[in-house]
């Protein structure tokens, strides 16, 4: 997804020699390969002359969907509420409308396809994905890259596709998801879990330097403690290791550390800073992600952070799908009223349909 962030820097040009074979050099700052400022960083989109790319990379979106839980948790949320109050209809199921809220979140466009009956009427709705989905340069013009290929393009029948967009503040083609300021926290926190991961599988301790100055120590017996130190790693690094050597002094053997990783480790601080970002960006509760709260005080009611977080984050998204019936001429979207579920002796009592 985005292993390649940091690149490093190389060193810089003033080296000094101190005292005939000590050389110090100092390396520059670290320099982002791909910032925030770089990828919002367009003023136009590019035409191929038939369809325009979108302004921000949908691959690299469907790619960071999985970056982080909070991320995808928050994004899965919003699409089960959708779902929770549609109301299916002959022209548009269930299973279509979920396809078409998970696109409009995560790519801030969505593109549902109008197909026809014999007679010129509209039959169904399916979507089009909008990851391969673009928009061409003539009014009313689609076309479908099936994986990207470029070879097998298909193009949509004049205004038989719809464009529900999240608008942009750059350009008017395409829509960007509302999450875009978040993409560095979901980066970091998907590093910072990569990197526990492989500190973990490391043998979970800093790195040192096996020190030995015995005469007695021989070369089969530097191969045997190798040996044992590489068996220590991964599952069975916490076993203990038998160093005998005859008539040995007491400094024979050191362990001279590198470095101290757990000092520098700042995981923890990561996430919860990562999270709280991203669940900004979302502006989800976090009672609604399950997340449990650090404090005494706790995050207050779930039921009132619900429809609070309903009527003006829900709300606005079935109003953009709604954009459908004005483009069809009849209804093919609805939802039902939210009613929010009541507590009866301490027990939860939601409203059947």
């Amino acid at each position: 997804m985005t292993n390649e962030l940091v690149k490093v820097a190389e060193p810089e040009n003033d080296i000094v020699d101190q005292g005939g074979d000590v050389v110090t050099f100092a390396f520059g700052d670290v320099e982002p390969v791909l910032d925030r400022g770089r990828v919002f960083d367009y003023f136009e989109l590019w035409s191929n002359g038939k369809w325009y790319e979108p302004p921000v990379s949908l691959i690299g979106l469907e790619k960071t969907l999985h970056g982080s839980p909070h991320h995808e948790s928050a994004i899965r949320l919003k699409v089960n509420m959708l779902k929770r109050f549609f109301k299916p209809s002959k022209l548009l199921g269930m299973k279509e409308f979920e396809r078409l809220a998970l696109d409009l979140i995560v790519f801030g466009c969505a593109y549902p396809e109008r197909i026809d009956n014999i007679a010129g009427r509209p039959m169904s709705l399916q979507r089009s994905p909008a990851l391969w989905t673009r928009v061409g340069k003539e009014p009313g013009q689609y076309f479908y890259l099936p994986k990207g290929n470029l070879t097998d393009v298909h193009e949509f029948k004049a205004f038989r596709v719809l464009q529900i967009q999240i608008p942009d503040t750059k350009q008017e083609i395409y829509g960007v998801p509302e999450y875009l300021a978040a993409l560095n926290a979901i980066w970091l926190n998907d590093e910072a879990t990569i990197f526990r991961i492989k500190y973990y599988r490391n043998g979970s301790h800093a790195g040192y330097i096996f020190y030995v100055n015995e005469e007695g120590f021989t070369d089969e017996d530097a191969k045997s403690v190798k040996k044992a130190m590489k068996d220590s790693k991964g599952p069975g690094n916490f076993r203990n290791m038998f160093l005998h050597i005859p008539k040995g002094k007491k400094d024979g053997v050191q362990i001279i550390p590198i470095s101290e990783v757990m000092a520098k480790d700042e995981f923890n601080n990561i996430k919860s800073i990562t999270r709280d970002d991203i669940l900004a960006a979302h502006r989800v509760p976090p009672q609604l992600l399950g997340i449990v709260p650090q404090n005494a005080g706790g995050f207050g009611s779930a039921l009132q952070s619900a429809s609070v977080f309903f009527e003006h984050e829900i709300e606005p998204l079935q109003l953009r799908m709604l954009e459908i019936n004005d483009w069809l001429g009849q209804e093919a979207v609805a939802f039902r009223d939210y009613v929010p579920p009541t507590t009866v002796q301490g027990r939860l009592i939601f409203r059947p349909w």
